[in-house]
């Protein structure tokens, strides 16, 4: 899960994980089209997504086509919705002892 927050951490690859998502699929080149960013920079940062397991790419001809993988996404946001819980529970025990129940 680290690799994932890692990933998520830099807002070009957040940027590239929403263009995914709004293309379905798309090529590096396509998406250095639409983001201020090169084409081997594109490249970098859907390795390390793909590492992640955010992403997954497939040769098609001379490019390589990416697509986002929801269930990896899906698997850390049920952890954070966890953690996020927990917090709940701890920050209302504390707001009853601070009000005196």
């Amino acid at each position: 899960m680290a690799e994932v927050f890692a990933a998520l951490a830099d807002p070009t690859r957040r940027r590239i994980l929403d263009a995914l998502a709004a293309h379905g699929e798309a090529t590096a080149t396509v998406l250095a089209a639409e983001l201020p960013v090169s084409r081997q920079a594109i490249v970098k940062h859907l390795g390390v997504l793909d590492r992640a397991g955010l992403v997954a790419g497939h040769r098609e001809g001379r490019e390589a086509r990416y697509r986002v993988i929801p269930e990896r996404l899906g698997v850390t946001a049920r952890w954070m919705d966890r953690v996020a819980a927990a917090w709940d529970t701890r920050l209302s025990a504390i707001k009853r002892l601070a009000e005196g129940e």
